[in-house]
């Protein structure tokens, strides 16, 4: 049996990096030029084309990340439980994910409602005008949080991959190792 996760590291780690730039681009790019869209009542509409067209992409990244977070989780269950640090890494990681995931159907979700009917005329895809309607309005204001919020949650979901690779050190995982068993010991 061979001891290396290449494959699920590489499926966990380009599905994080996949999500989390998307997030971002999305929030940057979409929607901030969605408000340069001449025809204000095109404009919502023209955001939610550009993340229609990622949202397969997306889709793709998350599954990728959670298969490969599965695998990495299995592989290593022995250091999540006996290791100090890495399993409150896990379970940091795992809330963030679901969270995360969460944040991403929701607004999918807002997003679909902002580009109903016919067109209403906004001020940018996460910014109403003054005759938006005020369920589309409401809708873009929560957007106006949630694409900011998704960026931070993936990219705090990287970083803690990058601490995870940090306690896989030889160093790491034998002061982890002691740390827990002085933890057992005292208790």
């Amino acid at each position: 049996m061979s001891s290396r996760n290449t494959v699920v590291r590489s499926l966990h780690d380009l599905g994080a990096a996949a999500w989390f730039g998307g997030s971002l681009m999305g929030a940057v790019g979409v929607n901030g030029a969605a408000a340069s869209v001449r025809d204000p009542q095109d404009r919502a509409r023209v955001a939610a084309v550009g993340w229609g067209k990622w949202a397969p992409v997306s889709f793709a990244a998350m599954g990728a990340h959670l298969i490969g977070g599965a695998g990495i989780l299995r592989a290593n269950r022995g250091r999540a439980k006996h290791q100090s640090g890495v399993t409150a890494n896990t379970v940091t990681k795992i809330i963030l994910t679901g969270a995360a995931l969460g944040a991403t159907a929701y607004s999918g979700i807002l997003g679909a409602k902002t580009a109903q009917g016919d067109g209403h005329s906004v001020a940018g895809a996460t910014e109403p005008s003054p005759s938006t309607p005020g369920d589309v309005a409401t809708a873009q204001q929560q957007l106006k949080y949630l694409q900011w919020i998704l960026p931070m949650l993936t990219g705090a979901i990287v970083v803690l991959g990058a601490q995870q690779g940090e306690q896989q050190r030889p160093s790491q995982i034998l002061t982890g190792l002691g740390a827990k068993l002085v933890n057992r010991t005292s208790d």
